[in-house]
């Protein structure tokens, strides 16, 4: 379905990118997997599974092409290329000619590919905020903003805005293209960044809440932009996934997960995720007519007709939230 197309996936160590990978993989795609965890370097803090080269040796193995691409996306020494070095664009905090990580990447997919068809922003340094489930609910001013800015903002909504702000440019100048977001959904806030972003349920913690507001946020805009020059960008919005750190909290596994009455009532692989995306990227007109809009991955299900690794199409998650 995918045979021919070139994607970059961030954040693919683990998690969401890792499912949003393998899904593309087993579509035929050729898959960059970002991430900063490699075989044989130092593993995350809370010694969460999987590195770059899994991800895409599993990519390969499923009849893809998979890529290991080391990158950390929360790099705060971000530059400029070349071509972009004005006085308007740069600044101290935005080293003039420095080629980053991020921005080295792109570069590589363009020389070697020629083009790219989808991005998408999965990295998001949250699952790695020690404590964040005990403190979900306690008042945002009884919990630490710098710890939240880095791990939701600077490694979330800062690393997929300056990941999209290079692919953009490529699918722009090529005249198509699909940007997904990872984020989070809320249904009385309408289906699109610009539509009732400030009603409806207050999902429990100010600074999720503000990430995930801004990266649907990201993405209606973007879309707005991108819509003349034939890309589109999206919001998806997956429900409780069974990521390698979700099954460790619950001392399980993903052959025994449905002996946990908290996963088995309403959960769904992170390639339940892969799947939507795959499934969109297919459809260049449907991404097209849904760009701008946060889409939920068990709509999509229904939409296209696939279906999760065990056979189940999970109902859209409803969190439970406060009104506002």
């Amino acid at each position: 379905m995918l045979q021919g197309r070139v994607a970059v996936v961030t954040g693919a160590s683990r998690g969401a990118g890792a499912g949003v990978a393998r899904a593309l993989g087993s579509a035929g795609a050729t898959v960059y997997v970002t991430g900063r965890t490699v075989r044989g370097g130092v593993p995350p803090a809370d010694g969460a599974v999987g590195t770059v080269e899994d991800t895409a040796a599993e990519v390969t193995r499923r009849g893809g092409r998979g890529i290991a691409a080391v990158c950390d996306h929360s790099d705060d020494a971000q530059g400029c290329l070349p071509e972009r070095q004005t006085a308007t664009l740069c600044s101290p905090c935005f080293p003039i000619g420095a080629h980053t990580q991020v921005a080295a990447l792109f570069q590589r997919v363009q020389e070697e590919q020629g083009q790219l068809d989808l991005l998408v922003n999965a990295v998001w340094g949250g699952n790695e905020l020690p404590g964040l489930l005990a403190a979900w609910a306690q008042p945002s001013w009884e919990q630490e903003p710098a710890a939240y800015w880095h791990s939701m903002f600077e490694a979330g909504v800062r690393a997929a805005l300056i990941a999209s702000s290079h692919a953009a440019r490529l699918m722009a100048a090529q005249g198509s293209g699909l940007i997904v977001n990872v984020s989070f959904y809320m249904p009385e806030r309408g289906t699109t960044g610009g539509a009732g972003s400030t009603g409806g349920s207050y999902i429990g913690n100010l600074y999720y809440d503000l990430a995930k507001a801004a990266l649907n946020r990201h993405a209606f805009c973007l879309a707005n932009e991108l819509r003349s020059h034939g890309a589109a960008a999206v919001s998806i919005a997956p429900g409780h996934m069974r990521t390698e750190r979700v099954l460790k909290a619950f001392g399980t596994d993903e052959q025994h997960w449905q002996q946990v009455p908290e996963l088995a009532g309403a959960s769904e692989s992170p390639e339940y995720l892969g799947r939507a995306v795959a499934a969109l990227a297919g459809d260049a007109a449907g991404a097209l007519q849904r760009s701008g809009q946060v889409l939920l991955v068990a709509d999509l299900a229904q939409q296209y007709g696939f279906c999760d690794i065990d056979g189940s199409q999970p109902q859209p998650f409803k969190p439970a939230g406060k009104e506002g």
